[in-house]
């Protein structure tokens, strides 16, 4: 029953956060960039604030801790949400989720420059020149049917947020004395401001809704925003970060196949052959020695928010 509900968790967090860009898509139809992430940043806090109260964990109290929760908030909710939103508008929704997979790399790029105690190994470098080329090649600036636009850098610059807010957090946020489901929501109340701020760059634009756009930010704010960090968190406390780390290789098989299926979005081999090889960059990068001559994968996170790449 144990390992049932562990799977269950795992196909369910796979499922909200692979669909994530297939919502996104479909929600661009009716809002604005700005409109759906405000959409969806507001709901989250919304779920995760009340499951808060409903655990009887109080919001943090220390200016200190909001201070870090703001940079947290900018970085990983406002920017990355509002890049991939606005990639969305010209890249498909399965080639977001396979760039959005190379946000390890970018942690550990990210490390160093944060004076995180996260150490480069050979076989972690290796894994980082492993994935860069798994971008390169699904880039490929070299033909003229390749995917390099300025959409898609704002994709992969939404990935490289995520690296740095997750260094930054687990450096600042973690020992706080909080739990890690208020400090979420104190975080996502945070993004919530800085969306409100950003309101007036395509915020007040005519809003054509449908039964689907509305969908789409109703799970995309409940779901993948605030009911799957519950779930993660759940994952994290019951199996540890190995079994919350296999949702990062399931998402962006799940956000290609949606696309793929109910968007008619065609896949290269070229594209997939990159996804491949981000992905066996990106669980390179996850290996730390353990003895001599073998290795382990890498030790839970003091915050669940890090354990898997949030889209």
């Amino acid at each position: 029953m144990g390992e049932t509900k562990t799977l269950l968790r795992i196909g369910a967090l796979a499922l909200m956060w692979g669909s994530s860009f297939f919502w996104i898509k479909i929600g661009l139809g009716a809002f604005s960039p700005v409109q759906l992430v405000l959409a969806r940043v507001t709901l989250g806090a919304v779920v995760l604030i009340g499951l808060c109260y409903l655990g009887r964990d109080r919001l943090p109290s220390q200016r200190r801790v909001w201070g870090h929760l703001a940079v947290a908030a900018f970085f990983h909710n406002a920017l990355p949400f509002l890049l991939f939103a606005w990639g969305e508008l010209t890249v498909d929704s399965g080639i977001t989720g396979v760039l959005n997979s190379t946000t390890p790399l970018w942690v550990l790029l990210a490390a160093p420059m944060l004076g995180s105690r996260t150490k480069m190994t050979a076989v972690r470098a290796a894994g980082l020149i492993v994935g860069l080329t798994g971008i390169l090649l699904i880039f490929a600036p070299w033909q003229a049917s390749g995917l390099l636009s300025w959409g898609a850098l704002a994709c992969l610059a939404a990935a490289a947020s995520y690296g740095f807010a997750f260094v930054y957090e687990g450096k600042y946020l973690t020992g706080t004395g909080d739990s890690p489901m208020a400090l979420a929501g104190g975080q996502m109340l945070l993004a919530t401001g800085f969306l409100v701020l950003a309101l007036p760059m395509g915020g007040f634009e005519p809003v054509n809704l449908s039964a689907g756009a509305i969908a789409a930010i109703v799970v995309l704010g409940i779901g993948s925003t605030g009911i799957a960090f519950a779930l993660n968190y759940q994952l994290l406390a019951s199996e540890g970060a190995v079994a919350a780390s296999i949702v990062g290789y399931l998402l962006p098989i799940v956000s290609v196949l949606l696309g793929a299926v109910f968007l008619h979005e065609e896949l290269s081999f070229r594209v997939i052959a990159g996804m491949v090889v981000v992905l066996g960059g990106v669980a390179l990068t996850r290996l730390r020695p353990k003895e001599r001559g073998t290795f382990a994968t890498a030790p839970a996170p003091e915050r669940p928010l890090a354990a898997a790449e949030t889209p």
